[in-house]
């Protein structure tokens, strides 16, 4: 057995490489929870913007009569959401999580919920009907529905040949 996975943490699967259990350098000294809640402190009041970003999945579906957009905003009310078409072709999905109020004599432990800005931009398809796009919000999900225009058929005439 080595000595180095030891060190740095216990495997909770000794088959996955990446299922390392974190490590805690001020684990067992008398100030590790003080240091540690600093460091979030310190962390939390940083809001990383791309973990804003990445908290807004959005999938795009085509069917065959419209393009349906569904995207995850779990907490946000529908006021907190913005659903936008810019320049006839683009359709922009924004909204903003605002962070909770900081009570005197709380106590963080942990935040792990992102808060902040998120805006996610998509270019509409020529069929997209832009005049037409409808959105709901149904328990945290945002579902934003742009109808197509129908495909006309080509008219065929037929041409007789002679000879």
């Amino acid at each position: 057995m080595s000595l180095i996975p030891s060190l740095f943490g216990s495997r909770s699967n000794a088959y996955d490489p990446f299922s390392v259990d974190a490590w805690d350098p001020f684990q067992g000294l008398p100030l590790s929870s003080n240091i540690r809640s600093l460091s979030d402190q310190i962390r939390s009041g940083f809001p990383s913007e791309a973990a804003s970003f990445a908290h807004a999945n959005i999938d795009w579906k085509e069917t065959p009569t419209a393009h349906v957009f569904k995207a995850d905003v779990p907490g946000l009310k529908k006021e907190e959401v913005k659903v936008e078409v810019e320049d006839d072709r683009i359709l922009q999905i924004s909204g903003e999580r605002s962070r909770e109020q900081e009570e005197k004599g709380d106590t963080w432990h942990r935040v792990e919920r992102s808060s902040g800005k998120f805006m996610r931009r998509f270019r509409l398809p020529e069929n997209a009907k832009v005049g037409q796009v409808k959105a709901a919000m149904e328990n945290g999900v945002l579902t934003v529905t742009v109808p197509k225009e129908e495909v006309k058929k080509p008219d065929v005439k037929s041409i007789d040949i002679t000879g």
